[in-house]
């Protein structure tokens, strides 16, 4: 949001023009939408949202990567190198790359709603045959947006690459099709935080519930009558719980506003136990895996080095959150 005004200022301005807003008005917007965003009842309720999230996302996903080639053939060569950026120590450069790595794991964070989202699914065919056909499908069309926004992003700008191609103002021009990139950022991301946040709130609804099977706060839906609306059923218990959740995220996004090292941390810790370690012993136990097979050794094996990659990523990660704070 904050892009899209200085887009325009850059673009009255000029390129050089000193086009600085905060960002605590634009966070504390977004907070005040995902309020109201997430009193939708579940995730079954989410479809509407969700197809407009993901056509948001290819829609600025073509506009980057179209900016990207046109860029490099502006440019008429590709810039960069192999070693990539360059730091002023070996230390520094290590800890970039760590981050780097807890980036690319979270480049593939639905492990976390697989199964919610399966559960939406009608059959036949089988739930988790077309999960698998639609899980294939997703991961074949986001690596190749991956790898065409990044590598032609960087090749287009090289060590000056902008962690973020959209906000970060590698492009100037088109001014207004880097608005509308942005627009649909936005409006993906009101969609993705609540894909990602109703399998927390069923969770949490669901064991207070069953803690409390008693409790007319938890449990008691009141309906609510508008005009020109379907009548509201409100549960007092999701509105406050609900609404002290997103509170308290927007809070940590003001103190930590620096993207990429945050997704670094996030990607860490969800990546090795959600979408390696579970998954191998899950796999141990249906195909009855015996000890010490070379199956296993080498499950046990990936499952370790992952570990590796998850513990580097997210020690990189926090030391470039600490960093950027210090900083």
């Amino acid at each position: 949001m904050r892009a899209i005004q200085r887009s325009n200022c850059y673009h009255r301005e000029g390129h050089k023009a000193s086009c600085e807003y905060g960002d605590t008005i634009y966070m504390l917007l977004f907070g005040a939408v995902q309020i109201v965003m997430s009193q939708i009842p579940d995730f079954h309720n989410m479809g509407w949202l969700s197809v407009i999230a993901a056509i948001m996302s290819f829609t600025y996903s073509f506009i980057g990567f179209g900016l990207g080639v046109a860029k490099v053939i502006e440019n008429g060569r590709i810039k960069g190198s192999i070693t990539g950026v360059s730091a002023a120590t070996t230390v520094n450069k290590l800890w970039l790359a760590f981050e780097a790595l807890g980036d690319i794991a979270f480049a593939y964070p639905y492990s976390i709603i697989l199964l919610e989202i399966q559960d939406t699914l009608k059959s036949p065919p089988p739930e988790n045959k077309t999960m698998k056909n639609a899980s294939m499908i997703s991961i074949f069309i986001t690596t190749f947006f991956y790898l065409c926004c990044g590598c032609f992003g960087y090749a287009a700008f090289g060590n000056d690459t902008p962690g973020n191609l959209l906000t970060g103002f590698g492009f100037f021009e088109p001014y207004w099709l880097i608005d509308l990139a942005n627009a649909c950022v936005v409006l993906h991301l009101v969609g993705g935080y609540q894909i990602y946040s109703q399998p927390v709130f069923a969770f949490i609804e669901s064991w207070f519930s069953r803690k409390f099977p008693s409790s007319g706060f938890v449990n008691n839906f009141h309906t609510f009558k508008l005009p020109l609306f379907p009548p509201l059923h409100i549960n007092l218990f999701r509105l406050c719980f609900r609404t002290a959740y997103v509170a308290s995220t927007t809070a940590i996004a003001m103190v930590f506003p620096y993207f990429n090292q945050v997704l670094g941390v996030l990607g860490a810790l969800n990546f090795w136990p959600l979408a390696i370690y579970f998954p191998v012993e899950m796999y141990f136990v249906q195909k009855k895996i015996g000890a010490w097979t070379r199956k296993w050794i080498v499950l046990r094996t990936f499952s370790f080095f992952c570990l590796l990659v998850t513990i580097v990523g997210l020690i990189g990660s926090i030391e470039g959150i600490i960093s950027a704070k210090l900083g």
